[in-house]
């Protein structure tokens, strides 16, 4: 696990989503210019997180004002990136090391769930890269 530091703001989020839950967040992000908070959730607990029908989400979202988006954690870069692009079916995953020192990764996903994977004006894509670097120490992210 990288040595993450988290604002107070995420710090209370974590809080207010583990108390309305009973999910263990490992992470969170806030990202203003999307107005959303990005929760990282411990594995197996993403039941938990959602809610029946989604209400956990829903009542999150109400609390704080913004979008409510949650990743379930893995250990290694490619479950985690293909948590990362659910509900999209990722048929592969390839981490390339470039001769630069940089490494991406490439993500292969069903054609008809690339837009999906890839989010409005590419925030999913926005939010790999973000987690990726911040867990793996992967550059960028690209979906095929």
């Amino acid at each position: 696990m990288p040595n993450i530091k988290l604002t107070a703001d995420e710090m209370r989020y974590i809080t207010l989503l583990e108390t309305l839950t009973g999910a263990v967040a490992k992470d969170c992000i806030y990202d203003p210019k999307e107005n959303r908070i990005i929760f990282v959730i411990r594995r197996g607990d993403m039941g938990l997180a959602i809610g029946k029908n989604g209400v956990n989400i829903e009542r999150l979202k109400k609390i704080t004002g913004k979008n409510i988006e949650v990743v379930e954690y893995a250990d290694t870069s490619e479950e985690f990136l293909k948590n990362l692009f659910v509900p999209a079916k990722v048929r592969a995953v390839k981490i390339i090391n470039n001769s630069n020192g940089t490494s991406s990764a490439q993500v292969i996903v069903d054609p008809k769930d690339k837009g999906i994977a890839i989010g409005k004006n590419g925030r999913n894509i926005v939010r790999a890269k973000l987690l990726m670097k911040r867990y793996f120490d992967i550059d960028n992210v690209v979906v095929l």
